[in-house]
This record gives C-alpha cells, structure tokens and sequence, in this order.
C-alpha cells in the first residue's frame, strides 16, 4: 500500500536544502510554514507525525558566518550548538501556529545499535506522541564523530520510522524520485514510479552526488527504503522545495513509492522472534492467559527466571509445564528480573531502589510462536 491516506504514523524527513537558503544561510520561513500546514492537516485526521530533520549545521553556518566551505569537525559541531537551538526556536513557533507542541529529539547511531538506548528512545519518542506532541529528531551533531553517526537523514529517517512502528515514510529531497540514470546527463533517464522490490539492478541506478547543503545522495535514499520497507513501512522520495509539499504528494505531485513487505506490526514481530534468546521467564497460568489476551507480561505472573540477559535482550517466555509460547524484549536485566518476578508492579520501587516500568516485557516487544497463538 502507498500514498498517505489510511496511515496510522507517518515520519517526514526534510532535508537541509530545503529549509536553509544556501546563498544566504538563513532559514527558508515562508515554506517551513507551509509544511506545518501539511502536519497540521495529518494531525487533523488523527495521524501521529515524527519530523526529521537536517538543517542545524546549515543554520549554525549562517550564524557563525562561515560560509559553504569544508567544515572541520570541531566547526560542525560548533555549528550544529548554535543551529540546533535556532531550529527548535522555528519548528516550535510554525507549528505552534497551529497548537501543536513540539519536542527535540537528538540520536546518534549508537542509541540505535545499543538495544538499551534503543528502546529508551522508543519509550520516549512513544510517550511524546501519546500526548500528542510533534517530536523533531535529529543526529546529535554536537557530539557525534564519525564512529557514531548514521552521516545522513535519510538512513536515520528510516532508522526512526522503524523505531516508532510507521507505516509511512517520505523524503522531502531535492530530486522527485528514482530515475533509472541521472537525469541531469541522461536525457533518457526516465523516474520510476513504484518500487515493489529492491533489486541490485534498482540499487545500481542511485547515484552518490547530493545538493551543497546535504550529506545524503541517492544511495542513502535507496538503503533509507530497504530498511524502511522490510520493516512494513512504505516509502516515498518527492521533490519538497514546493510549498506544501506533503498536500502536493496526496495531490499526485511526481515521486517514487517503494511499497512495504506487509505491516509494520507483523515485521517487528517476526524480527523479534528471530533472535536468540539470551534468557527464559517461566510463567504461572494466569499470566499465561493475560499474555494469549493480548496484554504485557507483568513481573506478579513471572514464576522462574533463567539465564544472565541484559535490558532490551531478548527472552523466551515459557508456561508452567515450561513449553515456549512466546519471545519477548525484556525491560530488565536478570539481576532486576530475579528481585521483582512474583510481585506487584506497585513494589517495583521499593524492591529495586528506583522507579521502573510497570511491564516486565510490553506487549509491543512480545511474539507469540505461531504454533501457540
């Protein structure tokens, strides 16, 4: 399935040419304007929307006056401080405009490889959008180096699109989609449509040069959508120096959809059931019924606790005769796991010193084998 209509959570990624004037260093208003227009619309039908989106180092160069050369690291990130803060300023004053709330996120690559960071920015991003807030992430260029950084949005962008569960995510970039040869050497080159599998023919066709103020090329865009659709999130790349550019793709504006491998729901969970388990949480048969029910697996139903796993490791969830029903993403360590299993998640404080989640494993990190469900 394409287009935007029916999505659930849709996740927009803009790009620094689009929001920086590149001859002047200063932020394009008028359009930013026009794009939360657009949010404000998706909001309107009832659909979560996480931004993306490039554009503090660009800004922070206007500010410091430096101009469109070679940054070094440290001038980036020097950058990046003083960008990131005039970033916020404007998304939270064009979307205000509407009473929308906004929140910054800031990531590097490593608090999507470390599955404890992981899931501590899923928790967060899910509770801003739980209170309806419109969270705007971006790489942490403040402290990223070339070791932990994703480099590009677009790959983050999809990066983000599987970590909050959307089933849409669309590239606002300077190109329209997906040609078969550059266009701008090719007069033959013709835009792909839709994608319906990405093949190394269909990899062979991006190219790598990207506009002055962006780091992502057309082979970021590309590995941006094999992450994206084996996720069960479809995906678009559209040209976005329009105004209202999200109203001018439901209009028909020209892009490329690369279509999702089924939903993003069925996807996370087949990816959670691949792992393997560092643990086993052996349940009482009430749990056991709440789980087939549909509901979190609290620490009062967990019986026995095996193995030495960490926060975010998976785990296999037995019953009483100890037969595999289900794997899971535990919200704690096995040290953590021993102390609380058996008891209330109103004694989680008292039992561990701090403040814990009240699901042992949340019924989002949960799949059921298929032969028990």
């Amino acid at each position: 399935m394409t287009g935007l209509t029916g999505a659930r959570r849709v996740v927009i990624k803009i790009g620094s040419a689009l929001l920086v004037d590149r001859t002047t260093g200063t932020l394009r208003a008028d359009w930013l304007q026009s794009l939360a227009d657009d949010v404000a619309m998706l909001r309107g039908r009832g659909q979560d929307v996480v931004l993306v989106s490039s554009g503090s180092i660009a800004l922070g160069r206007g500010v410091l006056g430096l101009g469109l050369g070679v940054l070094s690291l440290e001038q980036s990130q020097a950058a990046a401080a003083t960008g990131q803060i005039a970033l916020a300023a404007a998304y939270t004053q064009a979307l205000g405009s509407h009473g929308i709330k906004v929140g910054q996120v800031l990531v590097t690559l490593e608090d999507s490889a470390d599955r404890r960071r992981y899931l501590n920015s899923r928790a967060t991003l899910e509770t801003l959008l739980g209170f309806g807030v419109v969270p705007i992430v971006n790489e942490n260029d403040t402290v990223a180096t070339d070791e932990i950084r994703y480099g590009d949005n677009d790959r983050l962008a999809a990066q983000v699109a599987v970590t909050v569960g959307a089933d849409r995510l669309v590239l606002l970039s300077d190109v329209d989609g997906l040609y078969t040869a550059n266009p701008s050497i090719d007069p033959s080159a013709t835009r792909l449509d839709q994608v319906v599998q990405i093949t190394p023919e269909i990899e062979a066709m991006a190219g790598d040069a990207g506009s002055g103020l962006s780091k992502g090329g057309m082979k970021t865009k590309v590995m941006a959508a094999k992450t994206a659709t084996a996720a069960g999130c479809a995906m678009a790349i559209t040209h976005g120096f329009r105004r209202n550019p999200i109203q001018g793709l439901e209009d028909g504006a020209a892009a490329t959809w690369f279509v999702a491998k089924g939903d993003p729901a069925t996807a996370r969970k087949g990816w959670i059931g691949s792992m393997k388990p560092k643990g086993r949480l052996v349940l009482d048969a009430g749990a056991v019924r709440a789980m087939r029910a549909g509901k979190s697996l609290l620490p009062a139903g967990v019986a026995r606790v095996e193995g030495i796993f960490g926060r975010g490791d998976p785990v296999e969830i037995a019953g009483p005769g100890d037969e595999v029903l289900a794997q899971g993403l535990t919200r704690y360590t096995s040290d953590e796991a021993l102390l609380i299993a058996g008891h209330r998640s109103d004694e989680i404080e008292a039992l561990l010193g701090y403040p814990g989640r009240a699901a042992l494993v949340h019924r989002d990190d949960l799949a059921m084998l298929a032969h028990v469900e």
